[in-house]
């Protein structure tokens, strides 16, 4: 054909090998579904000739989930693998021009590439819903492209009137109470669902995720355990629980009865875990740009009727997420492999004493006094061998705080409104200070709606209690000998130093070389674990009187308890 710019009604003589293009932004979209789309451009090709082949020889350009408005014609994953093979056919067919271009300058490169190439650009719904084909096997002819510079600038126009109604209506629906913008990701523990009639049914709202619901549960649950955000990350990877990206994905193909996308899912990370634990949509409230939103009297705007959380419940997740301030005396991960490091002691001098490693094929490692390596005198430097060293601690520590439950501690921060009273009061006195400046009536009436809306707001406050921080211990449900059997030497090592253990060695004596000699030592623990050992261990002598006979007296029950192994030795 000769003609550059061919109207509806041109006959073609020749078959020529198309591409059938298909461009979805939205998955969901049914308007623009794919079915569609590749129903009109089998019609126009059929009426223009055109063959897209069939089977394993089918040319066919799919890419959904691709915004023409932010990706290019050549950036897309499939029609720019077909771009790059200009040689394996004769046209490109597209519904509309929508799904083609959405710029001046996306066209302007497609057409330039069609025109260099000599390729049929066909779009089987034009302006006003005729056909339109755009034919630069004519170099010559410059009308082709400059017929679609003047349509891509229609189009790129619309694009931006879109985006700017779209804009000021998300705006708008973000004020309204409940109501969820549709076509957007919830956050994760929601999923939307149509808007009640008692709260005008009209539009979508968010409901509890039970699915979701039931991960977060879990998380927090380990929380309470103990556990990092990085090891509860690596466990859900390691269970192959789906992402809240990817939970939203399986959720919107389960939702339209369509086959998950094969796509590599996004795993769990820490960040991940912190954003959503601290995010306040877990208490229903509807966030944008990380901020809560908030209505004209500064009351957060709700998304749903059923939050997941209370704001007690919420406060305390955050507690526990919150970065917590690293201890003195909380031992940093070192590469000594030496169990006591902090631990031991010697017990003339009191300074540390360190790991000594033996030779390779020669001795033992030890323990010794450090009191010169400081410059401190000792008049009898203590050494030991280092696996007497240990495993006397060890039978030690489990022996006094094996049984006792190991317990977390919770900072639950309280609730004091006067610094928003403050701040809130200095907004209302800075606003009043304009009072008066106003010439129009439409200025007049705006600034006093927003002096009633602060004036509202500091009544709300100022009817608030103040509720005192508090810290809350809760069971883990484990013993330390759980934890101390469970964890590698840096853990146990953190274990001793955290519980205020301490191990004093006196010089040996002749012929000590042995077996260790229990005289030499003393093992304490004073740290906040000790009055739960006393207390687990006065339960434990007032069991073992009970199950004793009467006219047998309790061992031990006038005498005052020593944590020592040399009063341990001296009652054997």
């Amino acid at each position: 054909m000769d003609n550059a710019y061919a109207p509806v009604g041109t006959a073609f003589t020749e078959t020529l090998r198309g591409v059938r293009c298909v461009r979805l932004s939205v998955r969901t979209d049914e308007t623009t579904s794919p079915e569609r789309q590749r129903e009109a451009d089998d019609i126009a090709a059929a009426a223009l000739g055109i063959d897209f082949g069939e089977g394993a020889a089918l040319r066919e350009a799919v890419d959904l989930d691709v915004s023409a408005s932010k990706v290019g014609p050549f950036e897309r994953p499939q029609l720019g693998e077909w771009l790059k093979r200009p040689d394996t056919f004769d046209a490109l067919v597209w519904w509309r021009f929508d799904r083609a271009i959405r710029s001046m300058g996306d066209m302007h490169e497609l057409a330039k590439w069609a025109k260099e190439h000599r390729k049929m650009l066909v779009f089987a719904e034009g302006i006003g819903g005729g056909r339109l084909v755009f034919d630069f096997r004519n170099p010559m002819d410059p009308m082709s492209e400059l017929m679609m510079l003047m349509l891509a600038f229609a189009a790129q126009v619309e694009s931006q009137s879109i985006s700017d109604r779209v804009t000021g209506a998300q705006a708008a629906m973000r004020k309204m109470s409940l109501r969820w913008r549709g076509g957007g990701q919830p956050p994760y523990g929601y999923v939307p669902a149509p808007m009640p009639k008692e709260h005008g049914g009209v539009g979508w709202t968010l409901v509890p995720d039970a699915d979701a619901v039931k991960i977060i549960e879990r998380i927090i649950a380990e929380l309470l355990e103990g556990k990092t955000l990085h090891a509860i990350a690596r466990g859900l990877n390691a269970d192959k629980v789906l992402s809240p990206a990817a939970h939203w994905v399986a959720y919107k193909a389960r939702v339209k009865n369509v086959p998950v996308p094969e796509r590599k899912p996004t795993q769990w990370r820490a960040k991940t875990l912190r954003n959503m634990l601290t995010s306040a949509a877990l208490m229903g409230w509807k966030v944008h740009q990380g901020k809560p939103v908030r209505d004209d009297q500064g009351a957060p705007v709700m998304t749903t009727t059923a939050p997941i959380m209370t704001r007690e419940e919420f406060d305390q997740v955050h507690a526990l997420v919150a970065p917590k301030p690293r201890s003195e005396g909380a031992p940093q991960r070192e590469d000594s492999g030496a169990l006591l490091l902090r631990v031991i002691h010697c017990a003339d001098c009191g300074s540390r004493m360190y790991l000594n490693k033996a030779s390779a094929g020669n001795g033992r490692d030890v323990y010794g006094c450090a009191s010169r390596r400081h410059g401190t005198l000792c008049n009898a430097p203590a050494t030991i061998r280092a696996d007497w060293a240990d495993e006397h601690a060890t039978a030690e520590f489990l022996r006094l705080a094996g049984q006792v439950q190991v317990t977390r501690t919770i900072e639950i921060p309280g609730y004091d409104p006067q610094p928003e009273i403050d701040a809130t009061l200095a907004e209302f006195e800075e606003h009043q200070k304009q009072k008066g400046r106003q010439k129009s009536k439409t200025a007049q009436a705006a600034w006093q709606r927003h002096a009633d809306a602060l004036d509202s707001r500091l009544a709300e406050l100022e009817a608030r209690e103040k509720t005192e921080p508090r810290r809350d211990v809760i069971s883990t449900g484990r013993t330390y000998a759980d934890e101390w059997h469970a964890a590698d030497v840096f853990g146990k090592r953190t274990m001793l130093v955290e519980a205020g253990a301490r191990l004093e060695i006196k010089r040996g004596t002749k012929g000590g070389w042995r077996t260790l000699d229990l005289r030499r030592v003393k093992f304490t623990i004073t740290g906040d674990l000790d009055p739960a050992i006393e207390e687990h261990a006065t339960v434990a002598d007032e069991l073992a009187a009970e199950n004793q006979p009467a006219h047998t007296p309790t061992a031990g029950a006038k005498a005052h308890r020593n944590i020592t192994a040399q009063t341990l030795a001296t009652a054997a």
